[in-house]
Formats: C-alpha cells, structure tokens, sequence
C-alpha cells in the first residue's frame, strides 16, 4: 500500500492528484521551485520540498533533485502528473532504481512512444491506422500543406504548418531550433496536414493483469497553437461503428507496448471520417476530468490502485451522460494569445464544486459544476510556467445542457486579475458551429477575430460610470458624507474627473450628493453630456434637462444600480488600488485609474525592437549581428514566458545597428533587445 506521495509537478495537476490522496489517507509531499515557494500546491500539501532556482531546467526538469526529494521526505511513489518529465522513461526508471513506486506506465512503454517517429512504426505494425511520413527533403508540392512535428514532445512546441515550398527549409529550421530548445531533442518529422480535421482521443486505463479499458472519446478539435482550449467526453456527432474502431485501435496501441496505467492515443479525424493515430500519451491528460465526469471514475485513483497491483473490474462502468471543459488561461487572444501576468486578486465560480467525479451510480441527474484550480486569489502569476489558472468542468444528461451551464458559469464568474480568456470562452460557447458539433481544428483560425471583437453597447461605458460612482461612495463616510477630498462646498467647484481607458468620468459634490457628468449617446449614436446625482439617501436620479439615457438607481461602495429603457442593471464593483474589476450580466471588465504601465514605445528611438511581454530570450535568428540588414516583419529574437514561444520581427526593412538580446537573458516588458535603423530605399546592387 502507498502511504506517501510525492508529485513531481506543480500548479493544477499537483492539487488534482494531493485532492484525491488526502481523501484516501494517503501523505502528500510537493515539489516547488523558489518562484513557487508560496504556491497553491506547496499550501496544500503536507510536506514540500525546495529545488533551488525558478527556471525548469533547473528545478522540475531535474531528476535526481526530484528523486532526493523524494526519499527525503519518506515518500514511497512518485506521481508525474502531466508535462515537465512526466514522458521521460529515464526518469522513471531513476524513480524505480531508488525503490520507489512509479505511477505511470512501465519505463520501456514511455520510451516506446516518446519519439513520434518511432511510436508511428510501432502502431503500422500493430494495424493502427496513420498518415504516411513525408520527408521533408523530398517534398513536392503535391505533398502539401505538410504539418511538421517535434519528435519529442507536444503541447505544439515545435509544430508548423508548411503551405509553400519556399518555406520549408526555413520552417524545419525553425521547428528544429524550437524542439531543441523544449526538448533537448531537435528531430522533426512531416506529416500530410489535414485541413478540417478533428482532434479526437481515447482514455485508456490498464492493468498488471492484462485488463484494458477504452474510456470513451473526447473531442479536442477546439485548439490555440495546438494547444487545447475546450474539450468534450463523448466527442459529439460519431458514428457508432467510428467510436467503435477508436476504441479497438486505442486497445490494441495499448497491448502492444505492454501498458499499464491511464493514458490517451490521440487521432485525427479527416472530413470525410477516416481516422488517422496522432500519438499516445504516457500520462494523465489535462482534459481527464471529461472523462472522470462521465463515467463516474477517479481516473487518479485508479493510477494509485494499479500502481498498488489492484486489477480492474473486467469492464468499466457505462457512461453517462456530457461532460464539457474549458481551460481558463491567463493570456490576450486578441494579442497573439500572448500570456498575462501579475496578481489574481479574486477567483470565484459560482455553484461549482473541487472534486473528481463521484462514484458510478452515486450521481443524479442534475447539472454539476467542478473547478481544478492551480491559484486562488491572492496568488501571483509569474512567468516561468504555463499560464493556465483553472480548468472550469460542467456535467448534465444532454450535451446542450452541458453547454449551456458550462457558459453560464464562466459568465458569472469572478476572476479578477491579469488579461484573461474568459470572454473568448463564453462566445465560443454559444457560437453556432459548437453549439452544432461541427467541430474541427481550424475553428479559432475562421473565428478568432469575430470572437474578440469588442462587445457593440454600452456595456464597458457603462462599467466605468459604476466603477467611478462606487469610488466616489468609497470616499464618503457611510455612502452620504462626502469624505475630505471631493467635499461639498457651498461654492461651485471643478468636477473631479476619474478616466477608465478611453472613457473619462466627471463628477462634483453638491449639497444633495454627487453629480456625476459623463458622456451618453443618444438614440441617434450622438454624444452627449448627462448629469446624473445621487442623493444623500442612496437613490440617484437623472438631473432636469440631461440628456443621458442613463439613470442610476442605488451605489455603493461595491455595487452599482444603472437603469437603461426601462431595464436596471447591476454592477459589482471591486477596486484594487488603481486597477477595478466590474462584473455585470453584460459582461466583466478591467479597467485601470490611469496606465498601469506606460508605453514603453512612446519615449523609445524608431525602429527600437521592445519585449512585449517578460520572458527569456530563448535565441536570436541565425546569422544576425550589428551591421546586418533586415526587412519588415522578419523575426530577429524570441521570447519564451509561460512555455509558449513569441518572435519579435523587426518593424522596418533597414540595418540592424544594436542587438542586444542574448540567449538566456531574462527581460522586462519594454526591455531593449535591438535596434533597426530604417532606410528610406533599399540599397542598390553593387553589380
């Protein structure tokens, strides 16, 4: 029996997998880094250990600080959870040799399937079906679009699309450059791209026994960089006999490498239906609570039981029911998906619940809500790791339900903090083609812009008037005394004016309360000045002759009352220093007092290359250096910050007259990494 567990992770997965053991008395050991020395999982666990140093590589990549860990602390197993070396079979061996138990499947199983290339043979053998490699040398354009991978790894690190010829020897170079760069290991292979295929996966979960289970599908067509954004168990709209042969090709990935544990073989189904093997996955995958929703399983559980020898009942529970999950990222979609950092102040699902799912039969029949979260509020979101904040699950008997109270949630939720994807989530929740089924990889490539436009009303207008009206009620004693500064006086006095973005709004004390003057438009679309005040007993009125369209019913220090034609609307107001977050039935938005930070770009020389965003400097283009000449739009550095990788290209054709980024070198938002000096013509040809 494992009476100690230590996780050799962080964030999400590591309070997933301590949740479980605390409910089976089982001791939990973290792992942290010295950037996540007050994480949410170093809170929750029982013991924790340092590993010295914030980057990966020097921490949660480390095996053998991981396996001192380990034996440090008393542990007796060692989970990997997913990602960092949770697909490293030396590492699992180097648990094993320590006379530790491995959760996860054998050594030679892992190693079996780390290399895509070679897991590809392995499944030809075993008749799993598969798209034929191509090798990239040798393509013709009749071989394209062509998909290039990263032998070694996933979560679409090293991953291009090749449309053109031309291109590709300098996307194999990149692809390389970034496989090597994540994984130590810069093979890449090509693979025919399939336009409008669908991402569909098997949960497998198997025994020491020769017991194989095919959990269901999951669909996972919904993908950012080909990164996972929303996921659904079962995968809507296929065919009985389709479901059938996945599950009988995931069986026999499995049998043929001798596994045991849960896993997931990973296919790609074209337009027409055919079905293509992807890869298999030697883990835990960030979607399993689908899975666990469904079929009423602790699939962690089931990892400790197995790891323990137990064998598994001859077949699994049926299914229930739809499951979908949407994953809750601190990232700008509208900015290239470009992570967010800083300080969660407040992280709140109504209705939902942290749990795996309840035993099969145990359930009824009413639509649940389940959050696995890796930060609470108070926590900050730094830049070494994934920027995933929580996964937000939803249950119900029919897939429209599960939808609808997946969309409801993630609406009425409270996440005060960095830039998030919540917005993204909603609309793509409610947009017509999911709503359908009709679902494929390309979705975010067709939809993104439509799906982060700004939301047409009044809603972010409106949103600052609240934020202004509860900051004003915040300066009085009680909501009615104005408090020292912003007084009344019996004097006429210059508004005080609080600006929210592009919307400024002004307000005075008077004997009666507060004026606050803002813009409105008209039915028309004209803007107008509107004064509205609020008197001393807490209500608010329109004032005689304005013209706004708005009228305030109730304020208080943290919630609004405004009424357009007819319909009041209520707004939450937190302030946390300069930055304010309103939530309302309309929508939540974050709005700053003044810049948070100024524009780097204002005061920096033209042609001045900024980090967008902190980071690393992971490499510099090839054959780069001062004296250089450049064109627009050609990458010149990348930046790694929260395991996703972002070029900066230089923003003029010109010389390259200062370059000082260096690889490894960690920067600031608004860093210096080089200088382009434009030029009005090219140069001529000296021939």
């Amino acid at each position: 029996m494992i009476g100690a567990v230590l996780v050799a992770n962080r964030g999400e997965i590591a309070c997933r997998v301590f949740r479980t053991c605390r409910e089976l008395g089982i001791t939990t050991v973290a792992v942290h880094s010295d950037a996540d020395a007050g994480a949410l999982h170093v809170r929750g666990a029982d013991l924790a250990v340092r590993l010295p140093g914030a980057a990966p590589a020097d921490t949660y990549l480390r095996g053998d600080l991981l396996v001192r860990a380990a034996l440090a602390a008393g542990a007796d197993a060692v989970h990997p959870g997913y990602g960092f070396l949770a697909e490293n079979a030396e590492f699992a061996r180097a648990v094993l040799d320590a006379g530790l138990v491995w959760i996860g499947p054998p050594p030679e199983a892992v190693e079996a399937m780390a290399s895509k290339t070679r897991a590809k043979k392995l499944m030809a053998a075993a008749g799993v079906p598969l798209l034929a490699p191509v090798d990239p040398a040798a393509a013709t354009g009749a071989d394209l679009p062509l998909l290039l991978k990263a032998a070694a790894g996933g979560g679409g690190r090293g991953m291009r699309i090749v449309r053109e010829l031309g291109d590709m020897e300098r996307e194999v170079r990149e692809a390389s450059a970034e496989a090597r760069a994540a994984f130590g290991d810069g093979e890449v292979f090509a693979e025919p791209y399939v336009t409008g295929g669908r991402h569909v996966e098997v949960q497998i979960l198997a025994d020491a026994h020769g017991t194989v289970w095919a959990l269901g599908t999951r669909d996972c067509s919904l993908q950012r960089r080909h990164q996972k954004v929303i996921e659904e168990s079962p995968a809507p709209a296929l065919p009985d006999a389709l479901r059938t042969e996945l599950a009988g090709a995931a069986v026999a990935a499995a049998r043929a490498v001798g596994y045991r544990g849960a896993g997931t073989v990973e296919f790609l189904i074209s337009a027409d239906g055919r079905p293509y093997f992807l890869e298999m996955n030697t883990r835990l995958q960030v979607e399993h609570p689908v899975t666990e929703e469904v079929f009423g399983l602790d699939l962690v559980a089931l990892q400790l039981s197995v790891a323990e020898g137990t064998p598994l009942p001859p077949e699994p529970p049926a299914a229930r029911g739809h499951a979908v999950e949407a994953r809750l990222y601190a990232e700008d979609p509208a900015d290239g998906w470009a992570p967010r950092e800083g300080r969660l102040h407040l992280l709140e699902v109504p209705g939902a619940g942290a749990g795996a799912g309840d035993p099969g039969g145990a359930r009824g029949d009413a639509p649940r809500l389940r959050v696995d979260a890796g930060y609470a509020g108070g926590d900050t979101i730094g830049v070494h790791y994934d920027a995933l904040i929580a996964k937000v699950i939803a249950w119900a008997p029919t897939r429209a339900a599960a939808l609808r109270r997946l969309r409801d949630a993630l609406r009425r939720a409270r996440v005060h903090g960095p830039d998030t994807n919540r917005a993204l989530l909603v609309r793509s929740l409610e947009h017509p083609e999911v709503l359908a089924g009709q679902l494929d990889t390309g979705f975010y490539d067709r939809h993104l812009a439509a799906l982060t436009a700004p939301a047409p009303g009044s809603g972010e207008r409106h949103a600052a008037v609240a934020a202004a009206l509860a900051d004003a009620a915040a300066r009085s004693l009680g909501g009615a005394v104005p408090a020292r500064l912003g007084g009344w006086r019996n004097v006429p006095s210059a508004p005080h004016t609080k600006t929210y973005g592009a919307h400024e709004v002004r307000y005075r004390a008077t004997r009666d309360g507060f004026v606050v003057e803002t813009a409105a438009e008209d039915s028309e679309g004209a803007v107008e000045d509107a004064e509205v005040a609020v008197e001393g007993d807490g209500k608010a009125v329109e004032e005689d002759g304005a013209a706004g369209a708005v009228r305030v019913t109730s304020v208080s220090p943290s919630r609004v009352g405004l009424e357009t034609g007819g319909v009041v609307a209520h707004f939450d107001v937190a302030a946390y220093g300069d930055e304010v977050h309103v939530d309302s039935a309309t929508g939540s938005y974050r709005l700053f007092a003044r810049p948070r930070f100024a524009d780097p770009a204002r005061d920096a020389e033209p042609g001045s290359l900024l980090a967008p965003l902190p980071g690393t400097v992971v490499r510099v283009a090839e054959g780069l250096a001062e004296g250089v000449r450049v064109s627009a739009g050609q990458p010149v550095v990348w930046l790694e910050a929260m395991k996703m990788e972002h070029r900066v290209v230089a923003p003029a054709s010109g010389t390259l007259t200062a370059l000082l980024a260096v690889p490894g070198r960690q920067v600031e938002v608004g860093a210096l990494l080089a200088v382009v000096t434009a030029t009005d013509a090219p140069e001529e040809d000296p021939s």
